[in-house]
């Protein structure tokens, strides 16, 4: 704590001596003294007491706590390798890191803010030296949006070697993502540029500029404010912000499964789902028992539904850095309870980088701290980073498939056994001894599926394949698996207009997930939508045209009448 506060006199007295200049902005000793009561209240428990990321809930975070006394931030206004200004850090106390553990801080008032800022100036001594300050940029208003500069854009993303690290098709499945390492020697993860909801430092065109061209301090993300004009440089955020449906993720509540006529054929899935309309799903970790996921690999699975008279279909798709094809996998798989602590070894719950020296893992322990909050990655995924330098034999066709792991990428989905009365639903890991679910699990290394009944994630019932099929592929940073079922096959009923609640699993082989270590999602709604709308016109018409027969009838009938009648009434008046 002295050393501490000495390193704020230090900054008081370099602050005094240099304010004259007015270069320096670093407060007063009231203002550091309330961003201190500040800090101590909201930040300390995840960045610690000394601003070193260490923090109490730090190990239990990914990506890490920012160290504060490095002085590395990645968002910022300011020129590549610079420190950030007093504004930037305020923006981001304010808004927040979206998919990390940093959240936004909209209750804090301008003045708190600018305390706080003030306070975490005081953690690096840099703050206080006129040499390392600089001035924002001037960074341009964007140009309206174009296809035709996204299509440009797409050529300066393979030019430049943006796929070596993110991908081909940008889903953060590069050759070198594996391998990417910060500043601090902690393996990091590359993002998925097709979900801009993610990015660190926001999803608006401006947002991705700045990112491109201030680059990711602490990161291998450069800047391109030297290397590329700004013209390219816009072209290469309008190609990477074309790549998002939206700067919100548009979760759904329901899966509306399509009625169709033809057959469902696993080997002819060629347009199968083209008229079934795509659900969009949160996917999270599983704290809630032992085994538990904090840091899931897949953040979203996307899902799409048909149905025949006799059989339901439906696709799963999300993406994954890389297929794990090798070693096995199980929903009922037992997690040591030890990977729940990272003081016992966290480093038994993920992969090891391949060609690595280090003993630590991929997501690091805590001797690894990636002290990243990266403008690009997801929640688990740290940083987005574009090999600068590129390598002459990678290629960016996708990650590596090797080193083989232990456990390989798997899928599940669950339904409850029984259709439970009003909203009940089963206990949604994987049920409860009342109320049992179904599990449609996929082992992505063997290709076949198998069924589970859960009663409790300790109490699964193996019930082998039945009518169950599946098939998977593997693309370019994308998985999809397919599932068809009889849509009465004894377990779960699936009825024309019907609801039911269905949830999913996703397992990461690189990331060591199985049985209960693993990303889900919470239920939701399966409908399966009534395959012909009745007509109301249909119904009218024949109540109109059997109404117009009946009176034409009746008009006959009273016009017979009526003409016999007559003649039989002549001959009488005769007489």
């Amino acid at each position: 704590m002295n050393r501490h506060l000495t390193a704020m006199a230090l900054l008081v007295l370099m602050g005094t001596g240099a304010a004259t200049a007015g270069t320096l902005d670093l407060g007063s000793d009231a203002q550091r003294e309330a961003g201190r009561v500040l800090y101590d209240k909201y930040c300390a428990q995840c960045h610690g007491d000394t601003g070193d990321g260490k923090g109490i809930a730090a190990d239990r975070l990914n990506p890490r706590p920012r160290d504060f006394t490095s002085g590395k931030y990645k968002i910022r206004s300011t020129s590549s390798g610079n420190l950030p200004t007093t504004r930037d850090l305020m923006d981001i106390i304010r808004k927040g890191l979206p998919y990390t553990s940093m959240p936004p801080w909209p209750q804090l008032s301008e003045t708190e803010l600018t305390e706080l800022a003030y306070y975490l100036k005081a953690f690096a001594p840099a703050f206080a030296d006129p040499d390392f300050l600089s001035e924002p940029l001037d960074l341009p208003e964007p140009p309206p949006f174009t296809e035709e500069s996204a299509q440009r854009g797409s050529q300066v993303y393979t030019e430049i070697g943006c796929g070596l690290c993110h991908g081909e098709l940008a889903r953060g499945d590069g050759r070198s993502a594996p391998t990417l390492t910060d500043d601090w020697g902690d393996s990091i993860r590359v993002a998925d540029l097709t979900k801009r909801w993610t990015f660190r430092g926001g999803p608006r065109r401006k947002d991705i500029f700045r990112a491109f061209t201030t680059a990711l301090n602490g990161t291998p993300m450069p800047s391109y404010a030297e290397s590329m004009s700004v013209e390219k440089r816009w072209e290469l955020t309008d190609y990477v912000w074309s790549l998002s449906p939206g700067d919100d993720p548009a979760y759904d509540n329901v899966l509306r499964a399509k009625k169709i006529s033809r057959q469902i054929d696993l080997q002819d899935l060629d347009g199968l789902f083209d008229a079934a309309e795509q659900a969009y799903f949160p996917v999270i970790g599983q704290i809630m028992e032992p085994g538990r996921e904090f840091h899931p690999s897949a953040t979203g699975v996307k899902v799409r539904a048909v149905y025949n008279e006799i059989d339901l279909a439906v696709e799963l798709r999300w993406n994954d850095m890389r297929a794990e094809t090798s070693g096995s996998n199980g929903p009922d798989l037992e997690v040591p309870r030890f990977e729940d602590d990272p003081e016992r070894g966290a480093s038994a719950g993920t992969a090891r980088v391949e060609g690595s020296d280090d003993e630590d893992d991929f997501w690091g322990d805590e001797e690894e701290s990636s002290g990243e909050d990266d403008f690009w990655a997801e929640e688990e995924e740290v940083s987005d980073e574009d090999d600068f330098w590129g390598d002459e034999e990678a290629e960016a066709d996708g990650a590596p498939s090797g080193p083989e792991t232990e456990f390989s990428d798997a899928v599940a989905i669950q339904f409850p056994s029984q259709v439970l009365s009003g909203n009940r639903k089963p206990y949604f890991i994987f049920g409860d001894g009342k109320s049992p679910v179904d599990i449609w699990f996929m082992d992505l290394a063997r290709q076949r599926p198998e069924m589970f009944v859960g009663r409790g994630s300790s109490a699964l019932e193996s019930q082998g394949m039945g009518e169950l099929s599946a098939v998977a592929s593997f693309d370019r940073g994308q998985w999809t698996v397919v599932y068809t079922r009889p849509l009465r096959d004894g377990g779960v009923i699936f009825e024309e207009g019907s609801f039911l609640p269905m949830a999913f699993s996703l397992w990461d082989g690189f990331n060591r997930e199985r049985g209960n270590k693993r990303g889900l999602t919470r239920w939701v709604s399966l409908f399966l939508e009534p395959g012909g709308k009745k007509s109301v016109t249909g119904p009218v018409v024949k109540v109109v045209l059997l109404t117009l027969l009946v009176e034409f009838l009746i008009i006959g009938l009273v016009r017979r009448r009526y003409r016999g009648g007559v003649q039989g009434a002549v001959p009488a008046s005769r007489a």
